[in-house]
């Protein structure tokens, strides 16, 4: 019986498709778990302008709590990078995050990292503000694979199709809700603490009840004085035990001012370690 002999072209065809189904599904490197770009527990509605460039969205408030001044969080850990274009982007912040992915932080009210600095996902890089080419405060967030925008992805899910305006799609945070620090740290508080949405006394969202509670990390932030001279800059991120009406209890600040021990501007838990920043 003879052997059957492939024609040379018909062996070129087949090699030719087989590098052509290689090359179309080469996927591309996987994002990173991307989380919300603002504070644990905090609630943010959604829009995009069909003038956005690279499947932007701009987020605001949706909680009660105030948007101007809010953190604004890394989506995922890389190097930071800052930049300022006042007729555009106002201040803003590029992280990349390797394998080809970037993400876009505009119209910061002020930097909270040095420039070339290395961020963890849901640490602290700035605060939202109206900087640039804006209208109102709010946080524009972009993903960049290559230099291409994508469709925005939080915790592994699409957010689109985007809404043309505020108030119809919300997202609800849940980064750094682990604390920055790796965990809870336990401390106890002498008498019952107010809860604020930021390090300062401006919106109150409910009450830390005295006794033994746990933290996550601290922030500087507004002084905190008695009169007989005891005082404290740093603010413990925690969750509150009662929530004012309409506003939110998780992630909210605490004074450390109302610690049971330890001394001025220290911020410790019961063992004696020192509470991370956020």
């Amino acid at each position: 019986m003879r052997a059957r002999i492939t024609p040379l072209g018909t062996l070129l065809a087949l090699v030719a498709g087989l590098l052509t189904a290689l090359v179309t599904t080469t996927p591309a490197q996987a994002a990173p778990l991307f989380k919300a770009p603002f504070p644990c527990g905090q609630k943010w509605t959604y829009s995009h302008h069909s003038a956005e460039v690279r499947q932007a969205l701009d987020f605001v408030r949706s909680d009660g709590g105030t948007t101007a001044g809010t953190p604004v969080l890394a989506s995922a850990s890389g190097t930071a990078r800052r930049y300022s274009q006042p007729t555009g982007a106002g201040n803003y912040i590029v992280i990349d995050h390797g394998s080809g992915w970037k993400t876009y932080y505009f119209h910061l009210n002020a930097y909270s990292v040095a420039d070339g600095a290395w961020v963890s996902q849901g640490q602290q890089i700035g605060t939202t503000g109206t900087t640039g080419n804006s209208s109102g405060a709010h946080i524009h967030y972009e993903q960049l694979y290559n230099g291409v925008g994508q469709s925005i992805v939080i915790n592994g899910a699409s957010l689109a199709p985007y809404p043309g305006s505020y108030g119809s799609k919300f997202l609800t945070s849940d980064n750094g809700c682990s604390g920055g620090g790796g965990g809870k740290y336990w401390v106890d508080t002498f008498a019952n603490a107010t809860g604020y949405a930021q390090a300062n006394t401006n919106d109150p969202q409910g009450v830390l009840y005295a006794g033994t509670n746990y933290v996550y990390c601290k922030v500087w932030g507004q002084e905190i004085r008695d009169g007989s001279g005891n005082y404290n800059h740093w603010w413990l991120r925690t969750d509150l035990d009662s929530v004012h009406a309409g506003k939110n209890g998780n992630g909210a600040y605490v004074s450390a001012y109302y610690l049971s021990r330890w001394g001025n501007d220290e911020a410790r838990d019961n063992n004696g370690t020192v509470i991370p920043n956020c």
